[in-house]
């Protein structure tokens, strides 16, 4: 069943075409990767989708719903939860108190709560705490949920926006460049990591330079170079493409 419908979507800054008409569509339970040179139009196209920008021209359809140009906490809200390039971690804040953090969607509050805490509140609080620790066990922090983020290797530090984006009850989760500046121990476990999620039922489309990490995971691959889609298919099918070799990977680099 196709969850994810991106049909015709094309994204100009002034005279500069970042998104020329890119189409593909994205079935319930894929790991869907978007792969391409820098400056193909990978991150905008993210962007498009999620709502951090508006397109030019085109329609993205997310379960059967026109969710064109709605802003991205409504976009979230649906359950279409992405992350970013950078590490963006509240640094002082616990590794666990960073996951509760991102259950901001999934509860409510106000300043009455606040000050009198009836029960309803602590029984959110108390769910909070146990799925936050859930999902430390998912990505494999659930010992360090005590530590400052700040102190967490880099490489945890990208499990563990992860893990934060989960909190947000994704049923489309949107990776950009998870695997950036992880070497290779680090990379195969973001792998499993990824894997772990995908099978409960969650769909995964990244944005990936990795090709090691794209070829293992992805069941599909769309290529962008210019932002234009000049490829899609499985791993073996764009491994071969011609053009795909032609304009960014080179045949060393799919082996």
């Amino acid at each position: 069943m196709t969850l994810l419908s991106v049909s015709n979507l094309t994204k100009s800054f002034g005279g500069i075409v970042a998104n020329d008409s890119v189409s593909f569509d994205l079935n319930e339970g894929d790991i869907y990767a978007v792969i391409g040179p820098n400056g193909a139009g990978k991150t905008t196209l993210f962007n498009l989708i999620s709502g951090v920008l508006r397109p030019t021209s085109g329609s993205v359809q997310y379960a059967g719903r026109d969710i064109t140009g709605l802003a991205q906490a409504d976009i979230a809200a649906l359950g279409v939860v992405r992350t970013y390039q950078l590490v963006q971690l509240f640094r002082q804040r616990t590794v666990e108190e960073n996951v509760q953090i991102g259950f901001h969607l999934a509860t409510r509050g106000g300043v009455g709560a606040a000050l009198f805490r009836p029960g309803w509140v602590r029984r959110q609080e108390r769910m909070v705490r146990e799925k936050s620790r859930e999902l430390l066990r998912l990505v494999g922090l659930e010992s360090q949920a005590g530590l400052v983020a700040d102190k967490l290797p880099y490489g945890q530090q990208r499990l563990l926006k992860i893990a934060r984006a989960m909190a947000a009850g994704p049923k489309l989760l949107m990776l950009d460049e998870p695997a950036a500046g992880l070497d290779t121990q680090e990379t195969s476990v973001l792998g499993d990591v990824i894997q772990r999620i995908n099978d409960q039922g969650i769909t995964i489309v990244l944005i990936e330079h990795d090709m090691n990490l794209v070829m293992r995971m992805a069941t599909r691959i769309t290529v962008l170079d210019f932002g234009k889609k000049i490829a899609e298919g499985t791993p073996v099918e764009v491994k071969v493409n011609p053009a795909v070799l032609a304009a960014y990977l080179g045949e060393a680099e799919l082996e």
